[in-house]
């Protein structure tokens, strides 16, 4: 059961750590589409002018990050009922380590701004409220600790109750300006889905696979017609409206993922998705450089082209960066050192809630 789940899923069958294609797929899509809005504001900003190419990150925005962290969500049943010591290894401190490095890597590279406009004391508040405010581009990983720590303490809670406040918690469109309060208030309930309904997401799929490719890309464009249409009329920001197209988009993601999965085609983005993180982390450092030289070679050039071209060399950048120090050192700035790590006390069981879908001979990708 559990090879014909992998297969008709998506995932090669490999001598360890199977992984599920349509899911690397689905982050590839993601994290190209997180660079690709920070290049564009980035260079908007810059030049003074709006590209075309802020429509489409605008017509992407209800969906971009509610499906990264649905996808981040899927995996969880599988170490949540480890013990806490193991649980806050795998799930907090392997992402606050990360957070910390490269929260203080992006600060060294701005602290000089900082100190010139606010003085010394002023640099050490800023780096000290960055341990309770995310920092920058950073948030999404800070963010993911929260989640999967209230998921832990919340477990023998009715998964129908935490639901429904999370959607109410959306809904509300909360806005207090402290990214922690109002991130979980908006994208808590596509991680608590992810992890609640991983079967039945994976059940899905697998019917999905079965089907054929004309069906699947009928149903991408009758929801991109629709999400269009929500968007061009302004009520994409309607209470209830943003959870429905963050939901669709989410579902429309996944099945072009499929889709890709399936055919084999532009492999590049199912590598960038297995390596998203090493992304995510890293983007920033070649984002600025390379709009800057390029605004200063060129500085007519088309924004969207300058947009593009910083998206290429900001994601093409971070990989190189991947490969450059993997074997190295400085291997720590992706790989988590073992003095890193907490020392685990005993093997502990997981979950086997799977509803048919065994989890557990899937790797742990969030």
């Amino acid at each position: 059961m559990v090879s014909q789940v992998q297969t008709l899923a998506g995932a090669k069958p490999q001598a360890q750590k199977p992984r599920v294609e349509w899911v690397d797929y689905a982050k590839g899509i993601c994290i190209i589409l997180v660079v690709m809005m920070h290049s564009t504001l980035g260079v908007e900003k810059a030049l003074g002018t709006t590209g075309h190419l802020n429509a489409f990150i605008e017509w992407a925005r209800p969906f971009r990050m509610p499906d990264f962290f649905l996808i981040s969500g899927l995996f969880l049943s599988r170490r949540i009922d480890s013990s806490w010591r193991s649980y806050i290894d795998k799930k907090v401190v392997h992402f606050a380590y990360f957070y910390v490095l490269w929260f203080t890597i992006q600060f060294a590279l701005k602290g000089y701004g900082f100190y010139q406009d606010l003085g010394l004391a002023g640099l050490l508040q800023q780096y000290a409220l960055g341990f309770i405010e995310p920092f920058g581009t950073l948030w999404f990983i800070y963010m993911l600790a929260v989640f999967f720590v209230v998921v832990k303490l919340t477990r023998n809670i009715s998964p129908v109750l935490i639901f429904a406040v999370a959607a109410a918690l959306e809904m509300a469109h909360i806005n207090t300006g402290w990214s922690i309060i109002d991130e979980f208030a908006r994208r808590f309930v596509y991680f608590y889905t992810g992890y609640w309904l991983a079967a039945q997401v994976f059940e899905a799929t697998t019917v999905m696979w079965q089907r054929n490719l004309y069906t699947l890309m009928a149903m991408l464009y009758i929801w991109s017609t629709g999400h269009s249409l929500a968007m061009i009329n302004g009520v994409s920001t309607l209470p209830g409206m943003s959870l429905v197209l963050g939901f669709a988009g989410a579902s429309a993601v996944i099945t072009a993922s499929i889709i890709l999965a399936r055919s084999g085609g532009l492999n590049w983005i199912r590598y960038f998705g297995e390596n998203s993180i090493v992304i995510y982390l890293a983007f920033v450092l070649f984002m600025g450089p390379t709009r800057s030289i390029a605004i200063k070679l060129m500085p007519t050039i088309n924004p969207d082209i300058l947009s593009l071209l910083t998206t290429a060399v900001s994601i093409s950048g971070a990989v190189l960066l991947f490969w450059t120090v993997r074997n190295t050192r400085a291997s720590f700035l992706f790989k988590r050192p073992a003095w890193a790590k907490l020392k685990p006390v005993a093997s502990q069981p997981r979950s086997t809630y799977t509803a048919g879908h065994d989890l557990k001979a899937l790797p742990d990708i969030s």
